[in-house]
């Protein structure tokens, strides 16, 4: 049974990805925990750091592509699922007052790198994956997904990526700017990592967090227009392949329609 647990200990908190089976890939109810777990914590005073991570020695293995036939199968719907189920899970990391670090080990592909991008401190595994092979489904990445990328990595980066759908390894994910270290005992580094956050001045840390996020230059709101033309693939041949093909386990056969 997919869940997203949090466990608070002192005055850190532990937001565990889980979906046995699944690499922990997230439904719409995970990304509505994700949410929910943020908000919560955010207003927590008393906290100090989150450490984000995922069972089973995998970080996350992005969206759960076998719901998309109920959840995002027309414009409408791919639009809310995108602009409101995932965007704001991933705003409510990026926005929470207190630092967060993701532990990450395994597979960190699409969604899951997402949800990375939006923590503050990333440290992975030697032996984690890193990804969006989203070419695969003929889909392009969403413009509120996208930002945290792009934020990261820069757009040349940012289009290799995209592009070729390549999974690669934490030494080029670092060399990328995805990630700050590579550790080999991951959740050890994580917890040093936090109780260094926690032995600092609380305010001054989320002063921090404020200050850069405000600093940190954004680009105009797409119109009305611009963000319909970012979802119309979902009506297209190409977008029905993509996910067929991924449901049979099959390559794909795009035509450009």
């Amino acid at each position: 049974m997919s869940e997203v647990f949090c466990q608070v200990v002192d005055q850190i908190a532990f937001v565990t990805l889980s979906n046995p089976g699944k690499l922990n890939a997230l439904d719409v109810v995970m990304w509505d925990f994700l949410r929910k777990h943020f908000d919560a914590l955010s207003s927590d005073e008393n906290l100090r750091c989150i450490i984000l991570r995922g069972a089973d020695k995998n970080f996350a293995a992005g969206a759960d592509i076998e719901e998309f036939a109920s959840v995002r199968n027309s414009l409408t719907s791919g639009m809310h699922y995108h602009n409101q189920t995932i965007a704001l899970a991933l705003a409510s990391i990026a926005q929470c007052q207190h630092p967060v670090i993701a532990a990450i080990e395994g597979v960190c592909v699409g969604g899951g790198l997402e949800i990375a991008c939006a923590c503050d401190i990333r440290i992975a595994a030697p032996t984690a994956r890193f990804g969006i092979p989203i070419n695969r489904l003929g889909f392009p990445l969403a413009p509120g997904e996208l930002q945290g990328l792009l934020a990261l990595t820069g757009s040349a980066i940012a289009l290799e990526i995209l592009l070729e759908g390549r999974v690669f390894s934490a030494t080029e994910a670092k060399e990328k700017g995805l990630i700050q270290r590579i550790a080999d005992d991951v959740q050890k580094e994580a917890m040093l990592s936090a109780n260094r956050i926690a032995a600092g001045a609380p305010l001054a840390a989320r002063a921090n967090k404020r200050m850069i996020r405000r600093l940190t230059l954004n680009p105009e709101a797409l119109s009305k227009q611009e963000m319909t033309e970012a979802f119309v693939l979902l009506e297209s041949a190409d977008y029905s392949e993509g996910i067929n093909s991924f449901l049979e386990k099959r390559p794909a056969q795009f035509i450009g329609k």
